[in-house]
């Protein structure tokens, strides 16, 4: 037995020691960082332009296409500027949207119908609208900034040969036509390879899906294809990239209001 003197330390020292815990992030705090990495991954790019072709498929499977040239010049400590301009068909033919993004304030988004020679401003209760009848919503279309969004950070699990970070965001404007998002990023490169989009009643109302991936300038990814489903209505529309061009001419009088009349 233990002498009566050293049997009291040893309790004592017990009772003082401090407990030892393996404490790990907070769900929210990891969702936040693997948002705000994969953010970081992409700042840099400059500018750059491509083509991209849509073709919008309904719930019995006919399609349509539209053929668009895109423009999007990066703006530090501020949200990006992008410039959507349709080409085909004849009856969309110098559609013109442009989009001021910002970080923290409601993103500025304008649309130009040549029919009626205006430009359009689109407010933030419609940005949930159909952007030109595709299954991609006006806010679907806007950089999708870190400060929009609270984070949670969900599992792992395999995507493919990858394995894939699962968050959940939730859009800090209440005017969003989303209730939440789940974002599938890979470990690896923290490319987004699915989202899932609820809506204000938490239903399933859409999923994004991307692939194709080519990196440029040996850092930015940018996927070649982007299938946004419809749950809902069956219907489906599909975007193909081509033709990336990055650190262009590009400067901001090519994304002004009174541009998108001249856009040609």
């Amino acid at each position: 037995m233990l002498p009566f003197f050293t049997l009291c330390l040893f309790i004592l020292t017990c009772l003082c020691a401090e407990p030892v815990f393996s404490a790990s992030p907070a769900p929210e705090e990891t969702g936040l960082k693997i948002a705000r990495d994969a953010h970081g991954r992409d700042e840099g790019f400059g500018n750059f332009t491509a083509r991209q072709n849509m073709v919008l498929r309904n719930k019995h499977g006919q399609e349509s296409r539209r053929q668009l040239r895109i423009k999007v010049l990066e703006v530090p400590e501020d949200g990006n500027k992008s410039l959507f301009v349709f080409d085909e068909p004849r009856d969309v033919r110098g559609t013109a949207l442009l989009i001021h993004a910002h970080r923290e304030s409601a993103d500025d988004q304008w649309l130009y119908l040549p029919a009626l020679k205006r430009v359009k401003r689109i407010s933030s209760s419609n940005r949930s609208g159909s952007f030109m009848g595709s299954e991609f919503a006006y806010e679907d279309l806007t950089p999708q900034a870190v400060e929009k969004f609270t984070y949670r950070y969900l599992r792992d699990e395999p995507c493919g040969d990858l394995i894939c970070t699962v968050s959940e965001r939730v859009p800090v404007d209440r005017k969003s036509g989303y209730s939440r998002q789940v974002v599938w990023r890979d470990k690896e490169e923290l490319r987004a390879w699915k989202v899932e989009y609820y809506d204000r009643k938490d239903s399933h109302l859409k999923t994004l899906t991307l692939g194709n991936y080519e990196q440029y300038l040996e850092r930015f990814w940018r996927a070649a294809e982007m299938t946004m489903e419809n749950h809902l209505t069956g219907k489906s529309t599909v975007l193909t990239w081509t033709d990336f061009q990055f650190r262009t001419d590009l400067d901001d009088r090519d994304f002004t209001q009174t541009g998108l009349r001249r856009v040609r």
